[in-house]
């Protein structure tokens, strides 16, 4: 497809697009309300509204590193169309509703990879790659969970040995208070990171269209309608998800639940800065695997942890078959 399409199929692109994006928020929600839910700090549904509001702020904080990456990091700018991008929305879109179906916590941001990797190979074959940009995505779904993993054990060893001489009451209590504050953080945190992805999505679209000139940036109006898109889509919630990581994998109280959000938040802001589009689900899997594994390793379930894994390592190759197979049926269909 090209720029002499017109303004409808853009339109309907930007669409498809902004749909991710809600199902992004939708399918994440568990991300960022998960801990604060099973500690019982905040019920269900004022939960999602908190962490709504800091993902549509979050876009105040954050530079458009991310969007960047995803723009023209993932691959090669030069061969998107809109048949590459709808292919890779349909590749994202397909496996986040099969994950959210089945409760398991995969990565809508490597689903979204996935899918331009999967798009651009379909239709330029392995040169589509930018492979710099993809072995440091690919390099960071080991680290994130790792980082979130040893800064939320090292958060726990540090506030208990400082609330030793408490008693369990008041350590309860003050950590049901400070688990707003560190909520807020992993969901300013998870908006700032995965919105950026749909912006970088819809902005290299309009570049291939010819709508930005010659540089590649992304329009304000872009930013306001992801983040909006993505607040919309975590206030419907994803009761499964939220099930399988504020319940499932470990028992949680109010410490560990700001333990696991701070070292969630910290990982999240690090990588945001640095433009790398890191998994909120893999880096918030990560920190509560590290603050049960701090009580006692027997605390986690690694059977619930180990099936998360494998959904994370098929991800990105499932999305890329999905929209490899999408793009190679739009040909079929546009002849």
């Amino acid at each position: 497809m090209d720029a002499a399409l017109g303004l409808p199929v853009l339109v309907g692109l930007i669409a498809v697009a902004l749909l991710f994006d809600f199902l992004n928020g939708l399918h994440d929600a568990a991300n960022s309300i998960a801990t604060i839910v099973s500690t019982r700090v905040l019920r269900p549904q004022f939960a999602v509204f908190w962490a709504a509001f800091f993902n549509f702020v979050a876009f105040m904080v954050f530079g458009l590193h991310v969007a960047q990456t995803i723009g023209t990091g993932i691959i090669d700018p030069a061969i998107v169309d809109a048949q590459v991008i709808f292919a890779a929305l349909m590749g994202a879109i397909v496996w986040n509703l099969v994950t959210w179906a089945l409760g398991i916590p995969s990565s809508s941001s490597h689903a979204l990879i996935g899918g331009l990797v999967g798009g651009g190979m379909a239709k330029a074959g392995i040169s589509a790659a930018v492979w710099s940009g993809l072995s440091k995505t690919v390099l960071a779904i080991v680290l994130s969970p790792l980082v979130g993993f040893l800064l939320a054990m090292m958060l726990v060893a540090i506030v208990s040995w400082a609330s030793v001489r408490s008693t369990p009451f008041a350590v309860d209590r003050a950590f049901r208070i400070l688990q707003f504050a560190s909520a807020s953080l992993y969901s300013l945190g998870h908006g700032g990171n995965d919105a950026q992805k749909t912006m970088g999505i819809i902005a290299v679209l309009l570049y291939s269209q010819g709508y930005l000139g010659s540089d590649f940036s992304v329009p304000f109006w872009v930013v306001l309608s992801c983040q909006a898109a993505m607040a919309l889509g975590t206030l419907m919630g994803g009761w499964r998800i939220v099930r399988t990581m504020g319940l499932r994998i470990t028992k949680l109280t109010p410490m560990q639940g700001f333990c696991a959000e701070t070292g969630g938040a910290a990982t999240l802001f690090m990588a945001t800065y640095l433009g790398v589009p890191v998994s909120t689900t893999h880096t918030i899997t990560g920190a509560i695997v590290g603050v049960g594994a701090a009580r006692r390793v027997s605390a986690v379930r690694w059977n619930v942890a180990s099936s998360i894994v494998y959904a994370w390592v098929i991800t990105i190759p499932a999305s890329a078959i999905v929209a490899a197979l999408t793009w190679w049926l739009v040909q079929i269909f546009v002849r």
